[in-house]
């Protein structure tokens, strides 16, 4: 087996995808790749130079959702990540997806991009557009995200999924860039966030990241 990933620490898409793999047990090697600047032989693990791709011996995919729904089906005798039956997978593809398509744009390619990036590339931070998506955007989808859980640890009860990673990878880069969840106001999504980020998937790639935001001159 020679699992390898490629993309970058901070992506919130490749940390899906390892967290993915942490969590079914799966040893995989992280090749860097950047968003920008990438190598021509990228272009053919993925046409749209997009994070992560991922190779699994003579096999190789694009597209984080993608790959972690293979990795599903291609080790059934690891743990399900997708839950069991119809239902519980139309609903943790939905809360990824959902997770991936809305969250993404705001807590990362708004948060994070103006308070970590544009900051170690000497630009400045449109804080304006910060604001907008903290005050009068996020707290709609944190509103989903909480009624959605629930009084359960997980969004599908006492059993860890995808949808907890794919939300947590996204509230991780808006804490990268100085934001968190208001405790008083979404109690249950602020609770599930600290469980996932206490767990032994996130503490095992955090280290890394933090490692980059330092080499990069990143506040944390």
């Amino acid at each position: 087996m020679s699992l390898t990933v490629y993309g970058a620490p901070l992506s919130p898409f490749v940390r899906k995808l390892c967290l993915c793999l942490i969590e079914k047990g799966l040893d995989y090697q992280l090749e860097v790749v950047m968003p920008f600047g990438q190598p021509d032989w990228y272009r053919e693990l993925n046409p749209l130079g997009r994070i992560p791709a991922f190779r699994d011996g003579d096999l190789t995919l694009a597209d984080s959702s993608v790959i972690c729904q293979y990795l599903e089906e291609r080790y059934p005798e690891r743990p399900s990540l997708y839950g069991e039956g119809a239902e519980q997978r139309a609903k943790v593809r939905w809360l990824e997806k959902y997770a991936d398509y809305e969250l993404a744009p705001l807590c990362t390619f708004t948060v994070f991009r103006n308070r970590v990036l544009k900051a170690t590339m000497g630009l400045p931070c449109d804080e304006d557009k910060v604001q907008q998506a903290l005050k009068d955007k996020l707290p709609n989808h944190f509103d989903y995200f909480e009624a959605s859980l629930g009084n359960e640890p997980y969004f599908l009860g006492q059993q860890l999924s995808m949808a907890d990673l794919a939300l947590a990878s996204q509230l991780i880069n808006m804490e990268h860039g100085g934001e968190n969840l208001d405790a008083a106001r979404w109690p249950k999504l602020f609770a599930h966030y600290q469980r996932i980020k206490a767990s032994a998937s996130v503490q095992q790639v955090l280290p890394r990241e933090l490692r980059t935001l330092e080499k990069i001159g990143a506040k944390h």
